[in-house]
């Protein structure tokens, strides 16, 4: 049987990374993208050979995360691996200048859905004994006094990474393997992606319930590092 292996988040070039690794391992996989302004432009996507399954969520809803994975399910058979990918559209304003609906907006998708997902996950994988669950993000970069806040951006990554933090550090005793991988430099998109999939691909438990940190060839690679 084919593997099934569903991705979610934001679009970007982390994304992009992921779902041309994912392309690599299976004859189709499913893509749920988050809607929303982006500097991603998909002239920069890395091709898939057509095997990406675009699927529809609504993070917003408390609903929408049972109803994608089911779709997702339809149109893979199964769903053995669930990557979350979060990288947040950046929203660079002063924080008085924030309109009010902009911000109920972004956090309703960047961070409430996220907490959605998570829930129909867990239920999902523990009904069927098996599974994996893997939660991507990049570290955010040195800031200058001098740059512009990205008040909501901060807040979104911030709140995934603790999300990401506490299933891992919960994943004893469950019937899936639950991992954290982050990076901390911007281009590492396509290595750190194929070296993400390299330890997914194991299925080993020993790397369950750790966040494994990448590091370019030549620096020391922390493997199971919590984050504090």
């Amino acid at each position: 049987m084919s593997r099934g292996i569903l991705l979610a988040g934001n679009e970007s070039l982390l994304f992009s990374s992921i779902a041309g690794e994912a392309g690599k391992r299976t004859e189709k996989f499913g893509a749920a993208s988050i809607q929303g302004p982006s500097a991603f432009s998909a002239e920069n996507a890395i091709g898939d050979s057509g095997k990406k399954i675009p699927l529809v969520w609504n993070p917003g809803s408390s609903i929408s995360g049972r109803t994608l994975l089911l779709s997702a399910e339809n149109q893979l058979s199964r769903i053995s691996d669930i990557i979350l990918i979060c990288s947040p559209p950046p929203l660079y304003s002063p924080v008085e200048s924030l309109v009010p609906a902009n911000i109920e907006n972004h956090f309703s998708t960047q961070i409430k859905g996220w907490f959605f997902l998570a829930r129909e996950i867990a239920i999902y994988f523990r009904e069927r004994g098996s599974g994996t669950l893997a939660l991507a993000i990049g570290e955010s970069p040195p800031r200058s006094a001098e740059s512009i806040s990205d008040f909501p951006g901060a807040a979104a990554a911030a709140s995934f990474r603790a999300l990401a933090q506490e299933l891992v550090f919960s994943a004893a005793g469950r019937p899936f393997l639950t991992m954290g991988f982050s990076f901390s430099e911007p281009g590492q998109e396509n290595e750190f992606a194929a070296w993400m999939f390299k330890i997914i691909d194991e299925g080993s438990r020993k790397n369950s319930g750790k966040w494994h940190k990448f590091s370019k060839p030549g620096f020391f690679r922390k493997k199971s590092q919590v984050l504090p």
